[in-house]
């Protein structure tokens, strides 16, 4: 019908040129975006697949960027370990020296020297080896876990290469002697009792193996007796008057004290002057040749001396102390000690080696853990691809398609809007 009201081919016309257009508005758009799905409408199940394949991704991809941040914190670590082994193969080297007996007192002094500074260096390095603020070489105890992308973890056990952790704790601390001989207080009671025929002198001396220290002398009267407190301040009043050593070092020290147990009851002890002291020597002479019983302790736990001769008696350090000539540490200022030494050092070579290597082991974890999360990755970004992505040929055909279809609608709009002419024709 031919009308000039409504012109119903140019609406059907505009309704198809719209489409055609709509439809190659969407191409342009996935063709110039690379993308097949730009928004939830272009496909919302694909979309949420994407997206979620999208989060894995990245997941994966941090987790591979924290395994190689894992992978140098080990490296950094492992680095640490061979300058500690370094040192041990060098403490053993000394070690060995010291063993023969071609070398002085003075000569294995200077080597032990260098043999405590390789400890004290190993001790340093196994402090100081960080790598963002994070130590594994200075604790046996805990450990970090390396996320990698997935619900396990690689854990990294920590290992102790300390001087402590490795069980190469050199130079001694103070060395102190405690009598065995307990009591219930400290100056009522009496700690040594003189026989009446022996007037008794006690000397006490530290030494470091080399040089010992200055030697503290006190007189016990015969048929007397001395609390711990006075035995205390004879020794003292001795030690506090040794004046000053050659380098100017005040030598002046309080020799003697009182241990307190934790039971209330007392002992007596004497201290190193220097931290460098290997062991104590602490001898009684009497005046005369005298016999058994010269010296008696009191209180519990003490041992009577033997006969006491002239030339003096060694207080025995399992009969009569708790602690003499007590050694804290490795040391090679005998062949004895240094062959001592060298079967620690070589257990402290294996411990670190079995630390060492367990750190390779983990690089080698992380290394194969990088591998499987790279190809992961990869595949879920080809799975993303294959939803997400637009087809280029594909999409070009149907642009073509949608172009001929929007420049055939706007002739045909064209044409249909020329219809209510004719109309006109009529009417004339």
């Amino acid at each position: 019908m031919l009308s000039i009201k409504n012109n119903m081919m140019a609406s059907n016309a505009a309704r198809h040129l719209g489409r055609a257009y709509d439809n190659l508005s969407k191409s342009v758009e996935r063709l110039s975006s690379g993308l097949r799905i730009n928004s939830a409408k272009d496909d919302a199940a694909g979309l949420a697949v994407r997206e979620l394949i999208r989060a894995d991704v990245a997941v994966l991809q941090q987790g591979s960027r924290n395994a190689l941040d894992g992978t140098s914190l080990l490296q950094t670590m492992e680095g640490a370990m061979g300058v500690i082994d370094d040192n041990l193969i060098r403490m053993l080297e000394l070690a060995e020296q010291a063993s023969t007996g071609a070398y002085s007192a003075a000569q294995r002094a200077v080597m032990n020297a260098e043999f405590g500074e390789m400890a004290d260096e190993i001790d340093r390095v196994a402090e100081s080896a960080t790598f963002n603020d994070i130590t594994l070489l200075n604790s046996s105890t805990g450990s970090i876990s390396i996320h990698v992308g997935t619900e396990t973890t690689i854990d990294v056990d920590k290992v102790n290469m300390t001087k402590a952790g490795l069980e190469i704790e050199t130079g001694v601390e103070v060395d102190e002697a405690v009598w065995k001989a307990v009591m219930d207080d400290t100056d009522s009671s009496a700690f040594i009792t003189t026989s009446a025929d022996d007037s008794i002198t006690m000397t006490i001396q530290f030494t470091d193996g080399v040089t010992p220290e200055d030697m503290i002398t006190i007189n016990l009267a015969a048929d007397d007796t001395y609390t711990i407190a006075e035995l205390v301040s004879m020794v003292n009043a001795e030690s506090q008057d040794l004046g000053w050593a050659p380098d100017g070092t005040e030598k002046n020290y309080d020799m003697a004290s009182v241990v307190e147990n934790d039971d209330g009851t007392f002992q007596l002890k004497f201290s190193s002057r220097l931290e460098a002291a290997l062991g104590v020597e602490i001898y009684v002479y009497s005046d005369t040749a005298g016999d058994a019983g010269d010296i008696t302790f009191g209180g519990t736990g003490g041992t009577n001396l033997p006969d006491i001769l002239t030339a003096g008696v060694l207080l025995d350090s399992t009969d009569d102390f708790d602690e003499a000539v007590v050694q804290g540490g490795l040391n090679i200022l005998t062949a004895a000690d240094a062959l001592a030494s060298m079967d620690i050092i070589t257990a402290a070579i294996n411990t670190k080696d079995e630390a060492r290597a367990s750190f390779g082991y983990k690089m080698k974890r992380l290394e194969s853990t990088i591998a499987i999360l790279d190809i992961q990755a990869e595949n879920l970004r080809a799975a993303e691809s294959r939803i997400s992505d637009v087809d280029v040929a594909t999409e070009m055909t149907e642009l073509t398609r949608t172009q001929v279809l929007a420049q055939a609608g706007i002739s045909m709009l064209t044409q249909a809007n020329a219809m209510p002419q004719m109309a006109l024709s009529l009417l004339r």
